[in-house]
């Protein structure tokens, strides 16, 4: 977990693009922080129990996750996350191309903690990767977060 060093932040998606995107974002906006990928629901759960191939994952601090995955959606994945005891402080960022006021809501109602739209133009991205780096890594203090 956090200790105003590095972060680790857990990327769930599975649009390779999407992925690169967000890599490209991250370095844009000065994010050296540790970047994990999991590219489906089932990986993601695997990440975060700690389980085959990822025993030596470490806790993420800030997940931002994507609605649609394969094997397991991130639906069922924020309701996971937020319904165990260990994991649902970890705040978790829905990053997603859905407009649906169903999905919203939904989301909303497992506990996410902000609901964003995945921007398609890369300048926007980047508007929208610093303004989750000001709020969730400069404005708000995470579990585990030691100040100075």
């Amino acid at each position: 977990m956090l200790g105003k060093g590095l972060l680790d932040i857990l990327i769930i998606e599975d649009n390779s693009g999407d992925i690169v995107l967000t890599r490209e974002a991250f370095e844009e906006v000065g994010l050296t922080e540790r970047v994990h990928i999991a590219k489906d629901g089932e990986d993601a759960l695997r990440f975060l129990y700690h389980q085959p191939p990822f025993e030596n994952a470490p806790v993420p601090d800030i997940i931002l996750l994507d609605l649609n995955l394969p094997k397991k959606d991130g639906r069922e994945i924020l309701h996971e996350i937020k319904n165990d005891e260990k994991l649902k402080v970890i705040p978790v960022i829905i990053l997603t191309t859905s407009k649906s006021e169903k999905d919203i809501l939904s989301c909303y109602r497992s506990y996410a903690n902000c609901y964003i739209e995945k921007p398609v133009d890369f300048d926007e991205y980047i508007k929208i990767i610093e303004m989750i780096k000001d709020f969730w890594l400069n404005l708000v203090r995470l579990p585990g977060e030691k100040k100075n």
